[in-house]
């Protein structure tokens, strides 16, 4: 193992010599992608893929009508310096992402930086001391050390959380059914979501301001939440509690089924354009789509009251973003079918996965449960071994600001955090579950399970050889 931290990662990651980063030679790697074919033909996985087909044929269509109702012309492929008034591509984005949501408004900005980022403006545009934010199950780590509940490695809570600004915070624990009716589907499931929203309706109190539905699992056992079921929250709590806002993180989750939450009654749906809408193009950004007032509320949070969303200059990202955004459904559907695929592999093994291969989705990951954190570290370091970039670099457990735990990342990703790109990160702690997303290309998935079922391989000879010594 080489001392270096590896300089372009800065993050626990170590960098490897020269060596090629395979780990496995030729003939072991061809029986390992014959494995993978052999699972990727099965009728379960081939039966899992139609499905994703026209779900991706749906999106599809919906974004190209959303870019034809926007008039998007070439002038407006490029944007401005500065303050950026009249920015013309800022104008074509907004409309377009608008469209695709189904929303009165967006605020798509090249200058929020992160999912978090984009949430930040919301939640500091809607509440104001006093207010109390409620959210239906615990939110990502990110997420908690910005309201205040989680300190960091010394036992500080970050500056100008909401605790600090006097914004009270509860949590409704999620049903234990909850994932059994979504794997289930069906009558089932709409009987789950109709009870979830009676259970979330009744927690709201009379400072209750602002309610918050994390989409995707997160570092979590927990389920992601479907659009029908954040729908069915959305329309019980504004029938008895107008004054709710309901605000839906959804990193991770655009354009895997054909709705998105702003089309099911959210009042602000949040996201990353390094995740599912950027297509594995736009270089940065994040987007806030939902009732006109709430984004300009959250606009004049992300620049100034008064400024709003009038400025903010797009500089040269305008053609990454809308063509990432057009791309989208159909990168997004790779990465579904990588995700199918890899829950089929881990299956065979015999481990858990979740969701199944053939379970109804709502985001791109796939969590897998390993046996042992050896394991999972073997498995992380056969992803980053199979990536474009860094390849040569070993990851290695370290600290993350806004994370608890120490985590592990395979992420040789063409842009820094780009978790459409095919990824695998864990928090180390049990029950050891990697989270498993992204992928531009089914293909480079198959690939990096062949190299992980290689590496595993070789774990286990090794293991066996030192028992046997």
């Amino acid at each position: 193992m080489n001392d270096g931290i590896h300089p372009a990662s800065g993050d626990g990651r170590r960098a490897g010599g020269d060596e090629h980063p395979a780990g496995a030679d030729e003939p072991q790697m061809r029986e390992a992608l014959a494995r993978v074919e052999a699972i990727r033909e099965s009728r379960q996985v081939q039966q899992a893929w139609r499905a994703v087909d026209e779900v991706v044929r749906e999106n599809q269509r919906r974004v190209l009508d959303a870019f034809q109702r926007a008039g998007v012309a070439q002038y407006q492929l490029a944007g401005t310096s500065g303050y950026g008034y009249n920015d013309p591509a800022r104008q074509a984005v907004e409309a377009v992402y608008a469209y695709v949501f189904g929303a009165e408004a967006a605020l798509v900005r090249p200058q929020i930086v992160s999912g978090t980022h984009a949430l930040a403006a919301a939640i500091f545009g809607v509440l104001r001391p006093g207010d109390e934010l409620l959210a239906l199950g615990r939110p990502y780590d990110t997420l908690t050390t910005l309201i205040g509940v989680t300190p960091d490695a010394r036992g500080r809570l970050a500056p100008g959380n909401l605790r600090e600004w006097g914004i009270g915070y509860r949590e409704v624990p999620i049903p234990p059914g909850l994932a059994r009716a979504v794997a289930a589907g069906g009558p089932r499931a709409e009987d789950e979501y109709a009870r979830l929203a009676r259970t979330v309706e009744a927690a709201i109190g009379p400072r209750t301001r602002l309610l918050l539905l994390q989409r995707s699992r997160g570092y979590s056992q927990r389920p992601s939440l479907p659009v029908a079921a954040i729908g069915e929250v959305a329309q019980a709590v504004h029938a008895r509690h107008p004054q709710v806002v309901v605000l839906v993180d959804n990193c991770y989750g655009e354009f895997v089924e054909v709705t998105e939450p702003s089309m099911a009654g959210a009042d602000l749906v949040a996201g990353s354009l390094i995740k599912n809408p950027g297509g594995g193009l736009a270089p940065g950004g994040g987007y806030l789509v939902g009732r006109q007032d709430l984004i300009e509320g959250a606009a004049a949070h992300l620049t100034a009251p008064g400024l709003g969303r009038e400025i903010g200059p797009f500089h040269d990202f305008a053609r990454l973003i809308l063509q990432g955004l057009f791309l989208a459904p159909h990168i997004v559907g790779e990465a579904l079918r990588g995700a199918i695929l890899a829950a089929a592999y881990f299956q065979s093994l015999g481990w858990p996965v979740d969701p199944r291969p053939g379970d109804p989705r709502t985001d791109i990951i796939q969590a897998i449960q390993f046996p042992s954190a050896l394991a999972l570290l073997a498995a992380v370091r056969a992803v980053q071994s199979a990536s474009p970039i860094d390849a040569r670099v070993r990851p290695e457990p370290a600290p993350m600001p806004g994370y608890s735990d120490p985590v592990v990342m395979a992420a040789g990703t063409f842009i820094q955090g780009a978790s459409l790109e095919l990824t695998a990160d864990a928090p180390l702690r049990p029950p050891f579950t990697l989270f498993w997303q992204g992928g531009l290309t089914r293909e480079h998935v198959e690939i990096a399970l062949a190299r992980v079922a290689c590496t595993l391989d070789q774990e286990l000879v090794t293991r066996s050889e030192g028992r046997e010594g």
